[in-house]
């Protein structure tokens, strides 16, 4: 028994598992102390409210989480890939913007068959993605720029360059910043308006869960996907085994580059108008992006899970203002639970720690069961 325990808590999919679910619990504790100093007579049942998410609302509820879950898979793939193999890519935001922008573009300006309208779209928005990850790639490749900073400044660079487009090319009055997005160039819904009605999921969903299906195969079943990932474990060793590191940076970045500008095409061509204002653009899904690759440990099922956990509670936290909570409150108690996400990295090294002592302790038994 005890041997069974010593390699259940030594799997790294369990050490990964546990990390996160004790990250959530203290940010729901957390989260529900913060609820008590602002109302502390609608704390207890502004909190069962939210964690009841979007059951709350029925088939429509579970649907507004599975559309929330869309863009935020995406985003934390684009995340965690890079994680996976040494580099950070934290220019998803201006990845995401990009792609948006581009989607828009082609989705409402231009007239295609409704057959491949959506399509197209989705595939200049993700080679969008593909062209702002470049530039940050290339610069590390050949001149060691650290990604962070040239990520950071191409995130600025597409949000104010995105600005002032919207403003050139998508004001339909002096007051509105909206567009239409055509109808022949919205995401088909599959038979999921059907299953989940008055919700806004579509077919996104599952190029997402594809999507991070084909990381996971590349990452973990392929020797390519090794290569990448013992860059990231130990670039001088990698190096001397006569990886190519240079490739592999530039190839990392145009993966996550798709993946990001994927994840701003699938949102912005799921509504017939969506607000167009580039705040919005800027901090919602892609401002989740690190949150949920934390969360999920930067594993391509955990990001499934932990972008589900999150679109759950962004969903479960609106309901929260029936019991007297103004909408600012939600955001800090989503906030809070993002915040303890970044504390998965530091659980997962006690639980390991614990493993390992366990593991030690069990293996000096049985070394001193078979001296006597």
């Amino acid at each position: 028994m005890k041997k069974l325990i010593s390699k259940i808590l030594n799997n790294d999919a369990f050490g990964n598992t546990l990390a996160s679910l004790i990250s959530i619990f203290l940010g729901l504790i957390v989260g529900l102390v913060v609820m008590v100093i602002f109302n502390r007579a609608g704390a207890w049942p502004g909190f069962l409210v939210m964690l009841q998410g979007g059951f709350s609302d029925g088939a429509r509820g579970i649907g507004q989480v599975l559309y929330y879950t869309t863009p935020l898979i995406l985003v934390g793939l684009a995340v965690g890939f890079s994680f996976q193999t040494g580099l950070f890519n934290i220019g998803v935001i201006g990845q995401f913007t990009i792609a948006a922008y581009v989607a828009i573009i082609i989705g409402g300006k231009l007239s295609m068959p409704a057959s491949i309208h959506w399509i197209v779209a989705l595939i200049g928005a993700s080679l969008a993605g593909v062209i702002w990850a470049a530039v940050p790639g290339l610069l590390k490749a050949y001149f060691r720029v650290s990604e962070i900073i040239s990520c950071i400044m191409m995130n600025y660079i597409a949000l104010y360059l995105v600005n002032q487009l919207v403003h050139d090319t998508h004001y339909e009055s002096t007051t509105a910043m909206s567009a239409y997005v055509k109808k022949t160039a919205l995401m088909p819904k599959m038979g999921l308006d059907t299953i989940f009605p008055g919700s806004t999921v579509n077919s996104g969903l599952f190029i997402a869960i594809i999507m991070a299906i084909l990381v996971y195969i590349l990452l973990y079943k392929t020797s390519f996907g090794y290569s990448l990932r013992c860059c990231g474990l130990n670039r001088d060793a990698s190096k001397y085994a006569g990886i190519n590191e240079t490739r592999n940076i530039i190839i990392v970045m145009l993966i996550s580059g798709f993946i990001a500008g994927l994840a701003g095409g699938i949102l912005y061509l799921s509504a017939i108008t969506k607000n167009y204002k580039i705040s919005e653009l800027f901090i919602n899904e892609p401002g989740y992006s690190i949150p949920v690759a934390l969360l999920g440990m930067s594993h391509p099922i955990g990001i499934i899970f932990s972008s589900l956990f999150i679109a759950y509670i962004i969903v479960g936290g609106s309901l929260m203002q029936g019991y007297g909570f103004p909408v600012e409150t939600v955001g800090i108690i989503t906030a809070v639970l993002i915040y303890f996400s970044a504390f998965s990295l530091i659980f997962k090294n006690k639980v390991n720690k614990f493993a390992l002592q366990f593991s030690y302790k069990e293996s000096q038994k049985t070394d001193s069961f078979k001296n006597e």
